[in-house]
């Protein structure tokens, strides 16, 4: 035990050490942040059907012989210079366009800001006749923050537009509650999917305090203003009552997948389990096993693929606080396993 409090010691003192200078790097800075202003965000589009033709024609280029390759490139002139007559004469239907966002999830869903943006801007190009595909990546997190990301992509389906969610590797808790929203859902063979529950928990110090002699006071109006502490005496009714508020979360989660997943029996997949894509498959809690890659680069035969991302230029002193979070919590993560050994040894 000694030996644990020691070790939690030396993490503290290096968690505040590295705060500290942080903080004060940030402080210094901040100012010129301020002076010289938020950088401007950029909104990027990128036609991934000329992606994929330069990618075919570094390979012909290689293998072909040039009289081959040139033969292939006229042609492909010709059809283009034909094509652009049709729609001169209006003879020729604008081809569907398929708009492609990308979601990279973490605890807090970050990349929200972003989605939001591009959503907004998508619709006001897109019409019925269009798609939407989201690459999605995700593993959960907070409750509200992938709720909001959740209703940006209700916000396509309300307009008609049909959206298709792709799943490579992960769409589990917060992630599917964004991916059931989709018109389609398709994943790889091995991506994680489900996770249908809620979860809450948080360490509790209380008996560490009152060891070493410390009170820990709070005051609070309102019957359940506080539930659970992590440094007070926490009481079954407390416990209870954080127990309530997770069933009714949970059962808001069951209702959506109910209503945007109706081929799935959600009592025997709100569980909180996991399954992968083939398995989901066998669970309606997806609709096809494909990468997004494959169903794209299909696509891009008929279709205008157009890859549509928001980036948001955080200021400097926001990046530095990232860091430092990002820092704090490796440090813990390092203490943790530490005590873990020690404890086992």
């Amino acid at each position: 035990m000694t030996d644990i409090l020691m070790q939690y010691g030396l993490f503290l003192a290096k968690a505040v050490t590295v705060v500290v200078m942080a903080w004060i790097i940030i402080a210094m800075v901040v100012s010129m942040s301020h002076r010289r202003g938020r950088p401007p965000d950029r909104l990027e589009v990128r036609c991934l059907n000329e992606k994929y033709e330069e990618m075919s024609d570094i390979l012909k280029e290689a293998m072909l012989s040039k009289k081959q390759f040139k033969k292939i490139l006229k042609e492909r002139k010709a059809r283009r210079q034909a094509e652009e007559k049709r729609k001169l004469a209006g003879a020729s239907k604008s081809r569907k366009r398929i708009f492609v966002l990308n979601f990279r999830g973490d605890i807090r869903a970050t990349a929200v800001s972003s989605l939001r943006e591009e959503v907004t801007a998508v619709l006001t190009m897109a019409t019925p006749e269009d798609e939407v595909l989201l690459r999605l990546e995700n593993s959960g997190g907070l409750v509200h923050e992938h709720g909001l990301a959740a209703s940006q992509l209700q916000r396509i389906r309300s307009r008609q537009i049909r959206l298709t969610v792709a799943v490579d590797k992960v769409a589990a808790s917060g992630g599917y509650l964004m991916a059931c929203v989709g018109n389609r859902i398709i994943a790889a063979p091995f991506a994680v999917v489900g996770s249908i529950g809620v979860l809450a928990q948080l360490p509790n110090f209380h008996r560490l305090l009152e060891w070493h002699g410390v009170d820990f006071e709070q005051v609070n109006a309102g019957e359940h203003k506080k539930t659970l502490s992590m440094f007070g005496r926490n009481t079954d009714e407390e416990r209870a009552k954080v127990k309530e508020q997770l069933e009714d979360l949970h059962g808001l989660f069951k209702d959506l997948v109910a209503q945007n997943r109706p081929g799935v029996d959600v009592g025997s997949v709100a569980t909180g389990e996991y399954w992968y894509g083939a398995r989901a498959r066998k669970l309606n809690l997806i609709d096809d096993l494909t990468t997004s890659d494959d169903y794209l680069l299909a696509a891009s035969q008929n279709t205008e693929v157009y890859e549509v991302t928001y980036s948001i230029k955080k200021p400097f002193a926001e990046r530095m606080a990232l860091l430092v979070d990002m820092t704090t919590e490796r440090l813990f993560y390092s203490w943790w396993r530490r005590a873990e050994e020690s404890r086992w040894a």
